[in-house]
C-alpha cells in the first residue's frame, strides 16, 4: 500500500529523510510494507523541487499552503525553517494539514512548544496523526521511549543536556579552549549557526523543556514559565574551579514535580563526575528520567545531524504505519 508524502521544505533535514529512503528502501519495504519507490516519486511530484524535469501529472508553482490543501498527499512532512518566537509558518502548515484531513510529521520545535495543545486537539478531532519525535533529541527517542518503555511509572523529574552546540563548547572549554575559540570550532564543524544565540543563551533548550514537560509529563507550561540562562558568561576560571572540585559544567534543562509544584528551568550547572550526565561530551545529548518505580533512567544519543534528524521523521512515519496496520488487521 503506497503512502503519499508531501514535503513542505526540502532542506538538509528533508533531504536526510530522502537519503534514508533511497539507501534503505528495499529493507524498509520488506519490513514495514511501505511502497517506498512510490513514496519517493511523490517527494518529487509534490515537493518544492523546482528543477525536477517536467513530466505528466507534475504540478509546479504551488505555495506551501496550496501544496498542503490541493495535493493528494496522505502525510505532510513539515521541515521548513520556523521562527521559534512565533512558531510560524509551521503552525499554520500543521493547522491546514489537519483541516484537510492530512497527517503531519515535523522536526520543528516552534509549533510543539508554542501551540501543542491546540494542534494536538485539532489532529485528534480530525482523526489524523501528529508526529514530532525529532523536536527534542533528533533521532534519539526522547519522547516516545518514556511513554512506551517507561509506561506505568510516574516521571517526577526530567533533566538533561539538550543542545549539542553548547555541550561541545563546554567540553572544549574544559580542555582549555576560550569561549570564543570553542564557538568558532563549533561553527567550523557545523554544530553552531552563524548567529549562535539560541544555542549559547539556552533558548533552544528552553523550547525542548516545554515540549518534554507538556508531552511526556502531561503538564501545562509555557515558554515564559521556564527561567533561562545560557553559557556565554562562563570563563576558563569557572572551568578550573569545577575541575578542582571534581565537577563539570553542563547546560541543563530541568522539569521537576514536587509537592504539587512544578519547577522548569534552563541554566549552566556544576555537576559531580558521578552524575551520568557528566560523562556526556562533545555534541551528544542525554536525558535522565526519574521514575517512581524504575528510578533514574538515562538515555543518550545524537541530538542533531541531518541524517539523524531525517531518521526521526522516519520513526514517526513507521510508527504511524504500524499503528494503522494494527487497526486494519
Amino acid at each position: 500500500m503506497a503512502h503519499r508524502i508531501a514535503f513542505i521544505g526540502f532542506g538538509g533535514v528533508g533531504q536526510g529523510l530522502a537519503d534514508i529512503i533511497l539507501d534503505q528502501g528495499k529493507e524498509l519495504k520488506e519490513k514495514e510494507g511501505l511502497d517506498l519507490q512510490k513514496v519517493f516519486e511523490t517527494i518529487h511530484s509534490t515537493g518544492a523541487l523546482n528543477e525536477y524535469p517536467e513530466s505528466p501529472g507534475l504540478i509546479k508553482g504551488l505555495d506551501s499552503l496550496q501544496t498542503i490543501k490541493q495535493t493528494n498527499a496522505d502525510t505532510i512532512v513539515e521541515v521548513t525553517f520556523t521562527d521559534v518566537r512565533t512558531g510560524q509558518p509551521a503552525i499554520d502548515h500543521c493547522k491546514a494539514a489537519f483541516q484537510s484531513g492530512k497527517n503531519v510529521v515535523t522536526t520543528n520545535k516552534g509549533p510543539i512548544a508554542l501551540a501543542y495543545r491546540g494542534l494536538s486537539k485539532l489532529a485528534e478531532e480530525k482523526g489524523v496523526f501528529f508526529g514530532f519525535e525529532g523536536t527534542v533529541m533528533s533521532g534519539t527517542p526522547a519522547l516516545r521511549m518514556p511513554l512506551t518503555a517507561l509506561a506505568g511509572n510516574e516521571i517526577t523529574e526530567i533533566r538533561g543536556i539538550f543542545n549539542g552546540t553548547s555541550n561541545y563548547m563546554l567540553t572544549r572549554m574544559e580542555e582549555g579552549s576560550s569561549f570564543d575559540g570553542a564557538l568558532k570550532e563549533a561553527q567550523d564543524n557545523g554544530f553552531a549557526e552563524a548567529d549562535p544565540t539560541n544555542d549559547i543563551e539556552g533558548y533552544d533548550v528552553r523550547y525542548k523543556v516545554v515540549i518534554l514537560a507538556n508531552y511526556v509529563m502531561g503538564l501545562q507550561i509555557m515558554v515564559e514559565d521556564v527561567s533561562c540562562k545560557g553559557i556565554s558568561h562562563l570563563t576558563a576560571q569557572d572551568m578550573d574551579a569545577a575541575k578542582l572540585n571534581g565537577e563539570r559544567w553542563k547546560l541543563i534543562g530541568t522539569i521537576k514535580k514536587e509537592n504539587g509544584n512544578v519547577k522548569a528551568c534552563v541554566g549552566p550547572e556544576r555537576i559531580p563526575l558521578t552524575d551520568p550526565l557528566a560523562s556526556i561530551t562533545g555534541a551528544i545529548n542525554a536525558v535522565t528520567y526519574t521514575c517512581n518505580l524504575a528510578g533514574p533512567i538515562t538515555l543518550a544519543g545524537a541530538g542533531a545531524g541531518l541524517k539523524e534528524t531525517g531518521f526521526s521523521l522516519l520513526i514517526d512515519l513507521i510508527h504511524f504505519h504500524r499503528a494503522k496496520k494494527a487497526v486494519t488487521t
